[in-house]
């Protein structure tokens, strides 16, 4: 089989060698063809997009929207350098901004305190008005009062203004018809010009923009600021260190090509098969440039080093080929079902990601073996000098391991057993406005409201009365208020926004305006009447549609809560469910929603079906190691350095930072295929001295230290800086997964180098002491 094989790889490197022209040219035209469909991208504007049509959570918000209305909002927060929102010059320019949010596109409400629906009574009759109007001509007396009743509102304070006065808001909302990408750019862009006017008029007051439309247009600035950013960032890390490591300008040449045409196939393989990118898939090409040069690397640090032990370029491209031919195979084997196991992902743009970057690697690895020879047959080649620091190195690691073997082995696995254990002591956290990097403007405006006015997370209930009508029936109402009440009292709670408020003031309305009879009413007839006459009031675009159902038989309450862990929400969630099973009738118990909790599972969901994809890329990878290698003791004893890293990381993770979120479920799934790659290039060697040269296992170690040590700490250490540039995201999730993967990538080689070959050299000794009692 291994004679057949150099056969094989002869012809290959022949062919290659004899047609090197037409396979640039045709190489370079087939990434031209796939980079053609890299203009078909485009960038989801939708959070959404992070959760799949099964999740249970985008399910129950998505219902709850389809009784009420589909909702996105703009909320512009204003903020005066006085502290004090009621002043001629704030009430002006909220006035100003309520009424051009109107000319916002696609929005079909708004509100604020300006046509906030002030209803009193006015003798018999019940009168419902804009709380301020005319706001350029109020008098101190008239302000004074609108004070008064807004911050005596709890519809208003801690939603649209804060409780101290200090700031308040305008909410548009908007209903998005879904037929274009563009809808939430469109919408919040005009919002920013709107915002731009007044702050150019007004320059005492700040303004911020947030709400989930502003949360939509943020995933798209964050995946343009990586791509636009750390994409050039990338190549610039690498040209440096390939002209460090390689020392050759042809080869740098030839690298940066092969990287570049991966990136640009597998992105415009994704184009043309109508790929949506986000902030995860998006970081697929940085993430490609880096595995890409790995290949590149092997290949020509053998080619370099046979040219310098006087074969000509030709020979010694024909010997890489054959050496390199089947662990750069094996190795992308590895991390292309590494990546693919990210399909299991509850979260799809981590299964674009996945699939993308496996692509990508596929890509690489096709380059590698063809494009890459053939250009370094026609582009000029000087070979510089041995650098024999790197040898000498490697020896004296080798003559450590080999010395302190029997420390080391109990040591490390101590070390790796040690930080294992500390993995279930982390928590899941993931609150969207964290997503991203203060620089983002979303995260500075969001992080701005949540500490003057209101919060940003908030949880939907729907409330079934079980009849048509209901909402007016007084039993129904005492148990939206006793809800409301409760929630109010729970920690973290800033605001609930209930129905019962709106029939108390109704009701001390149409009696007089006394306070003592601000209750709910006791009569259904009453109830319903009352409803009925605030509901005929009510101008255009600002109805109960958004509180009460169609046929009055539901109510939603929603409830804000500050910025509080999702830990905590996932609590008040289940509390809120217990209490709603226990108190509403029959079967109408209610479900908390909303995109904030949509969130706050996520991770946990994550982790759950990454565990299954991981699992199978496992035993599909051991799988493939047992049959390339050839031995099934040492396949199965890879995998302890393919696990390691993983527990190391994480248990740093644990120590260091307590959280996990949604980039640390996908972390060992996506690496597992990359550091594979160093396990498997030193097995090789090592099995290569032991099978071919009948070398002892000490010797076996040190000469797989010597052959392929320097390649390894090359190539990791371009991984790593690779993965340390993706740290540099914009996208939190994305920093995560880049600071992540270079931990555990540098513990891979820190395992490779240090427990492995006492592994091996344990392994060995067992196995042949074993064979020698069997002969006895």
């Amino acid at each position: 089989m291994s004679s057949a094989y150099n056969r094989m790889i002869h012809h290959y490197a022949d062919w290659i060698l004899r047609y090197r022209w037409v396979v640039v040219v045709i190489a370079t035209l087939i990434a031209i063809a796939f980079a053609a469909g890299a203009p078909r991208l485009g960038f989801s504007t939708d959070y959404r997009v992070f959760f799949s049509e099964e999740n249970p959570q985008l399910q129950a918000f998505e219902e709850i929207q389809n009784i009420y209305s589909k909702e996105d909002n703009i909320l512009i927060a204003l903020i005066p350098k006085t502290g004090d929102v009621f002043t001629p010059d704030m009430l002006q320019a909220a006035a100003t901004l309520t009424e051009e949010g109107w000319q916002i596109p696609y929005a079909t409400r708004v509100d604020s305190i300006i046509n906030f629906q002030h209803s009193y009574a006015q003798g018999d009759d019940l009168t419902v008005e804009d709380l301020v109007k005319d706001a350029d001509t109020l008098t101190p007396e008239r302000i004074e009062q609108i004070r008064r009743i807004a911050l005596a509102e709890p519809l208003l304070v801690n939603h649209l203004l804060a409780d101290d006065g200090s700031a308040m808001g305008i909410n548009v909302v908007l209903t998005l018809p879904g037929q274009s990408a563009g809808e939430v750019t469109q919408s919040i862009a005009a919002a920013r010009d709107i915002v731009g006017v007044v702050e150019a008029d007004y320059p005492d007051i700040e303004i911020a923009i947030t709400g989930l439309a502003p949360l939509n247009n943020a995933f798209t600035e964050a995946s343009q600021s990586d791509l636009s950013f750390l994409f050039p960032l990338m190549y610039g890390v690498l040209l440096t260190v390939m002209v460090l490591w390689l020392r050759s300008f042809s080869g740098t040449i030839a690298t940066l090509m092969v990287i570049g045409f991966a990136s640009a196939t597998a992105m415009g393989l994704a184009g043309w098969l109508d790929f949506m990118l986000s902030p995860p898939s998006a970081s697929a090409p940085t993430i490609i440039l880096t595995l890409a040069i790995a290949d590149s690397i092997h290949f020509l640090s053998t080619m370099f080093h046979e040219m310098r032990r006087g074969k000509n370029r030709e020979e010694a491209i024909a010997e890489s080929l054959k050496i390199n031919f089947h662990p750069i195979f094996l190795t992308s084997l590895t991390t292309v079902i590494g990546f693919l196991s990210l399909n299991f992902s509850d979260a799809p743009p981590f299964r674009d990601l996945g699939n993308i970057t496996a692509f990508g690697v596929i890509a690489a690895w096709i380059y590698a073996i063809s494009f890459l020879p053939a250009i370094m047959a026609i582009l000029p080649v000087r070979v510089s000098a041995a650098q024999e620091s790197q040898y000498r190195a490697m020896e004296m690691i080798a003559r450590f391991v080999i010395t302190k073997r029997r420390f080391l082995l109990i040591a490390i696995s101590a070390l790796v057993i040690g930080l294992a254990v500390m993995i279930p002591r982390m928590n899941t956290n993931d609150r969207f406005v964290e997503y991203f990097d203060p620089s983002i403007q979303f995260r500075a405006d969001s992080d701005f409201v949540m500490d003057r006015m209101t919060g940003l997370y908030q949880f939907h209930f729907s409330l079934e009365s079980g009849q048509t009508n209901g909402v007016a029936d007084p039993d129904f109402l005492k148990t939206v208020e006793a809800f409301s009440q409760w929630l109010r009292e729970q920690p973290g709670v800033r605001h609930v926004w209930t129905i019962a408020d709106v029939f108390k003031r109704l009701n001390k309305n149409m009696h007089g305006d006394d306070l003592a009879e601000y209750r709910l009413p006791e009569s259904r007839d009453l109830a319903a009447q009352y409803l009925l006459l605030y509901e005929m009031s009510l101008p255009y675009g600002l109805d109960l549609n958004n509180q009460i159902n169609v046929d009055k038989s539901s109510t939603r309450v929603i409830a804000t809560v500050d910025n509080v862990t999702t830990s905590r929400m996932r609590e008040l969630k289940d509390d809120s469910e217990t209490w709603l099973a226990t108190y509403l009738p029959g079967d109408a118990v209610g479900q908390a929603t909303g995109p904030s909790l949509m969130f706050a599972y996520i991770a946990e969901r994550n982790i759950r079906s990454m565990l299954v994809g991981t699992g199978l890329a496992l035993v599909l990878i051991s799988f493939s190691l047992i049959i390339a290698l050839r031995h099934v003791t040492v396949g199965l004893l890879s995998l302890v350095p393919n696990l390691a890293p993983a527990a190391i990381t994480f248990g740093l993770w644990s120590i260091f930072v307590g959280e996990i979120g949604l980039a640390s479920s996908v972390v060992a799934a996506s690496t597992l295929g990359i550091v594979v790659d160093d396990t498997v290039h030193f097995l090789s060697k090592y099995l290569h001295a032991r099978r071919e040269h009948k070398a002892d296992p000490e010797t076996a170690v040190r000469y797989a230290f010597s052959t392929v040590g320097s390649a390894l700490a090359g190539t990791s250490a371009i991984l790593v800086m690779g993965f340390v540039v993706l740290s540099f995201s914009a996208f939190e999730i994305n920093e995560s997964l880049g600071l992540m993967s270079a931990i555990t990538i540098a513990a891979a080689l820190f395992v490779d180098f240090l427990l492995l070959p006492p592994l091996l050299m344990a392994s060995d000794r067992h196995h042949s002491q074993t064979k020698k009692t069997a002969n006895i």
